[in-house]
């Protein structure tokens, strides 16, 4: 390897660190990704997603560096606050869970990271709840829970996944309409979220 080449290797070495994303990153869906809690070092691979939210399921007041990036990138941050190991059965959490997947699931904040501290439980209900009313088999979304969680799979995750009530999610929704539009560019079935009523007002900077 010639002294040019070599240091064309660094330079490429040193952008692929450069542009790292958040540990556990992964796409849910066309404009919808997950990750662990981002760090500086990840900021570089966001600028890439072209983010317009991100929801934080962590009750921590968010890093000064995390809400410098947004606010410099123009991106809107939905905070609901969910302690990490809290029985997500309690009624306030299922309501925390809903008002969350309201905003993930319109399309008006996306593209959207969904992140908690680790990227496993909490974000991992998020999104198994978000499956369910993409009408996947139980089996398909515990499949991508454990994916994610790994050894760390709690039982307690599960079966508020098995129970939520996606048909008060649909009554809640009335102003979302979503549908199956077939297949996108990379041949995976996405939903197409719009709304029926030009009165319904724009999410807003959120905390929960």
């Amino acid at each position: 390897m010639t002294m040019v080449e070599e240091a064309v290797a660094i330079e490429d070495e040193i952008k692929s660190v450069m542009a790292a994303p958040p540990s556990n990153f992964s796409v849910v869906e066309d404009g919808v990704y997950r990750s662990s809690f981002p760090k500086p070092s990840n900021f570089t691979f966001l600028q890439t997603l072209n983010l317009r939210s991100v929801i934080c399921l962590c009750p921590e007041p968010y890093p000064e560096e995390n809400l410098e990036f947004l606010q410099s990138h123009n991106i809107r941050l939905f905070q609901f606050g969910i302690e990490g190991k809290t029985d997500l059965t309690q009624s306030i959490v299922k309501n925390t869970i809903t008002e969350a997947l309201k905003v993930l699931i319109d399309v008006r904040n996306h593209p959207v990271l969904i992140h908690c501290n680790s990227g496993k439980h909490r974000t991992g209900c998020l999104v198994g709840c978000m499956r369910k009313l993409q009408n996947w088999c139980l089996d398909s979304v515990f499949e991508e829970y454990k994916k994610f969680a790994g050894a760390k799979s709690r039982n307690t995750d599960l079966k508020f996944i098995e129970t939520f009530d996606i048909s008060n999610m649909r009554q809640c929704l009335y102003s979302i309409i979503y549908q199956y539009q077939g297949f996108s560019s990379n041949k995976k079935p996405r939903l197409l979220f719009r709304s029926d009523d030009n009165n319904v007002q724009k999410p807003q900077l959120t905390k929960v």
